[in-house]
């Protein structure tokens, strides 16, 4: 009788202790696998959190592994985004309502850089050599832009602003941003919209501000994109994304002369401007507003690039904002 008691309580000490086990074990569960993407990126100032939520680790944080793909200019960047060859990108409303305008290809899940009334995205700048000083004489002037970009849009836009009329507005092709740096500062080019640092530079060797998108700010914006089909295979990925740039965004906001290196090392600031660039605040978690949406639907639908609708909900993509 002993003995069988005596077994009784062994074998209630290991069913114990094997619940005690299956506890803890289910307190500590298995850590979240990490999620693979491919981001593009331009030279530009709205980049930044990008690689800053690299450096900071903070991808890591919300489990993810991005690669940082750098672009030469918006045509560069769509061709990969047509081929899958990146995930997600760094781009605006202009591209997102052209990629989706026979079928939803593409989302913007988030604001990238807003303009405001205190810091310029875009400035319309007239070379050191055209002798050009105010709006008005850039009536006829060839403008340096990209095409069927958020600078196409942006340089009739501020222009229609000033009152001229489409015949006044001249525009070249000028694809690649260090292109038309180059042909800016040579004089080639009278005139051309480009974005920040590379407006600053502009200015240091000479060039004029002529126009700015901070006078009419509610135009200027650009966005952070992911492929429809990511989306919907790895919804948890963009979350994470989105979450992880959020804290890079305070970050930069909370201390931006801290993350000069980081510019200086992603070809963003060039050198010349190190210690002369003011990091302007980046814009917290928020989506393009439909009245931003339709505008650059209007204008897309006036220059011919469309003859139908593309809906706003077919674009834009709130859901996943921290």
């Amino acid at each position: 009788m002993y003995q069988y008691q005596n077994k009784n309580s062994i074998t209630k000490i290991i069913l114990f202790v094997f619940m005690i086990i299956f506890a803890l074990s289910a307190c500590n569960p298995k850590p979240k696998e990490t999620a693979a993407l491919k981001f593009a990126v331009l030279p530009v100032l709205d980049s930044l959190p990008i690689y800053v939520a690299e450096q900071e680790g903070y991808f890591k944080k919300h489990n993810l592994d991005v690669e940082i793909i750098p672009v030469g200019s918006g045509p560069e960047r769509d061709q990969l985004l047509a081929a899958d060859q990146v995930d997600g990108v760094i781009n605006e409303v202009l591209t997102t309502i052209m990629n989706n305008r026979d079928t939803e290809k593409i989302q913007i899940v988030r604001f990238a850089r807003a303009a405001t009334k205190d810091h310029a995205l875009f400035s319309i700048l007239a070379s050191q050599k055209s002798g050009i000083t105010t709006v008005d004489q850039l009536k006829g002037v060839e403008i340096g832009i990209s095409e069927g970009t958020v600078i196409a849009y942006l340089t009739d836009r501020l222009l229609q602003k000033e009152g001229f009329l489409p015949e006044d507005i001249v525009t070249v092709a000028v694809p690649k941003i260090p292109d038309r740096l180059a042909l800016i500062s040579n004089g080639e080019l009278s005139a051309g919209t480009m974005p920040e640092p590379v407006s600053s530079l502009l200015v240091l060797q000479g060039a004029t501000v002529v126009l700015a998108d901070s006078k009419y700010p509610e135009l200027s914006h650009s966005a952070i994109s992911f492929r429809s089909k990511f989306i919907s295979s790895n919804p948890d990925a963009v979350r994470n994304f989105l979450a992880a740039i959020e804290e890079a965004v305070t970050a930069i906001n909370s201390n931006p002369s801290k993350y000069e290196r980081t510019l200086l090392d992603s070809n963003i600031l060039p050198a010349v401007l190190q210690g002369k660039f003011e990091v302007p605040p980046f814009v917290t978690a928020s989506v393009p507003s439909e009245a931003q949406f339709q505008d650059v639907l209007l204008w897309a639908q006036e220059k011919g690039m469309l003859t139908t609708d593309v809906a706003y909900d077919r674009c834009v993509n709130a859901s996943f904002l921290p």
